[in-house]
């Protein structure tokens, strides 16, 4: 405190560190508070909405929790793994982020230098003009979200004990692995695979851990997979119109400043996101003659995360491309593929996310590699005349590395979430007991999502009167509609 009585921080008289742009930093934090909401409440709501009713509050709480608990583990030990000095080339060294001179120093990625085959530097490390607190919570939202993604997959009968255990463990040993990998400085970094903001690292992940979890802890009650209505599609509305606008953060804050690429990517995002809708509601009303709101929301999602791989080093055509793809291929594979693959029937996949984030996500990195431009490549990418395979040249290249980092990104988690599942199944049940499934809510957390007798709330005569059961109780009239097919 001086004598005047006034912070240090906020006279006027003291300079701020040569290398803080206010304006950059400002950015960087609105667009982590964006990404931010797109979890909490964005999926929060979403999840709560779109399932039944009987798992609105289990579902929006998996979320909720999630969110939490990547926060702890994150700035005690999954940031430097995933953006911190180089252990080995998939992984950074593990140490806390909580250190004031850590914090309110410079932010740096120090593995993020490139070299020439030769050795000699292509590119310096990024170094971004804002306090590395700025970095840790901008890269925090984004692996908090990749896990809420995945609980997508688990709605409906996963155990609340091992979804909690489940959290840190895949940050721990499958997120930072992609992260440092693709991001931090390590080998598909180092050899030029474009991920702009997260179409392998969090969308790729999130779609494949997602149905191998799935996988291994089982489907849901039969029941609920054949009948599981949304209970309030308005909150699924309201949840998918905070994922829309929070990606203008989520590929807004891509570069790492409030630059013309950060420009360019929102544009490019809305573009592709708007697109892909549009389609996949034609392709609904095409061959199902009805536009269903969930199917549009659908769209919606594999708009956002087909173009999130190459949003700032794509121009405005190339989205529109990518969004008409986007709505189409995925509609495909979950409409259409998925009713007649026995396999892919028999993974119980609640929210089809190995189809709006794992097919999307591979679609929008294969397509970075054909219609990356060479000019905004130079504007944002550490490796020097990256280009798509549609300019010629080295672009054939190019398409080949995006599909060895994707190859990459799925083989790790499906091994590494598969090994994480039967761990914990050793330990705990990965799947709740009949009784909690067929109850829901009430049974797991002794809470409701409204106040009305339904299914998923124990039936108690002295508080609900005559038994409903037998005309189909609160929830009879409302028609089925699955967010994707089983």
């Amino acid at each position: 405190m001086a004598a005047s009585g006034v912070p240090l921080a906020y006279q006027s008289s003291t300079p701020s560190p040569d290398w803080l742009n206010k304006g950059d930093n400002a950015w960087q934090l609105t667009a982590a508070t964006l990404v931010g909401l797109q979890s909490f409440p964005g999926l929060v709501v979403l999840y709560g909405g779109v399932v039944k009713k009987k798992w609105a509050v289990n579902s929006a709480f998996m979320a909720l929790y999630a969110f939490a608990a990547v926060w702890i583990c994150w700035v005690t030990w999954a940031y430097n793994m995933s953006f911190g000095d180089k252990l080995i080339p998939i992984w950074g060294k593990a140490r806390p982020a909580l250190n004031q001179g850590f914090l309110v120093g410079q932010a740096a990625l120090p593995a993020t230098a490139h070299y020439h085959a030769d050795g000699s530097p292509e590119t310096l490390a990024v170094t971004p003009l804002y306090p590395m607190a700025t970095v840790v919570y901008f890269q925090c939202v984004f692996a908090a979200i990749t896990l809420i993604l995945i609980a997508g997959s688990l709605l409906g009968r996963m155990s609340f004990l091992a979804w909690m255990i489940f959290v840190p463990l895949w940050l721990t040993f499958s997120y930072t692995i992609g992260a440092f990998s693709v991001w931090g400085g390590g080998f598909l970094f180092q050899w030029g695979v474009i991920d702009y903001c997260g179409g392998y690292v969090i969308h790729l992940s999130a779609g494949f851990a997602g149905f191998t979890a799935a996988y291994w802890v089982g489907p849901r009650a039969t029941k609920d997979r054949e009948r599981f209505p949304p209970n309030n599609i308005l909150f699924t509305l309201t949840g998918a119109g905070l994922l829309w606008m929070g990606w203008a953060g989520f590929n807004g804050g891509g570069p790492y400043a409030a630059n013309v690429v950060a420009s360019m990517s929102v544009v490019n995002t809305n573009i592709c996101t708007a697109m892909s809708l549009i389609v996949w509601t034609c392709l609904d009303v095409i061959f199902f003659k009805k536009p269903s709101v969930i199917g549009a929301v659908q769209g919606m999602i594999t708009g956002l995360v087909c173009i999130t791989p190459g949003a700032g080093v794509v121009q405005g055509w190339a989205a529109l491309v990518m969004g008409v793809l986007a709505g189409s291929i995925p509609w495909y594979t979950m409409m259409i593929l998925h009713k007649r693959s026995r396999f892919l029937k028999h993974v119980d996949d609640t929210l089809g996310v190995i189809h709006t984030h794992g097919v999307a996500g591979l679609l929008g990195g294969l397509l970075t590699g054909l219609l990356a431009d060479p000019t905004l490549c130079n504007l944002f990418l550490p490796v020097t005349n990256s280009q798509g395979a549609f300019y010629g040249g080295v672009g054939g290249a190019q398409f080949g590395k995006q599909l060895v980092g994707a190859l990459f990104i799925i083989g790790w988690n499906v091994a590494v979430t598969s090994v994480i599942c039967v761990a914990i199944n050793a330990i705990v049940p990965l799947r709740m007991t009949e009784d909690k499934l067929e109850v829901g809510d009430d049974a797991v957390h002794g809470e409701e999502a409204y106040a009305l007798w339904g299914d998923g709330e124990l039936y108690d005569i002295t508080r609900h009167g005559a038994d409903e059961t037998e005309h189909g109780g609160r929830g009879g009239a409302v028609a089925p509609v699955t967010m994707t097919p089983n």
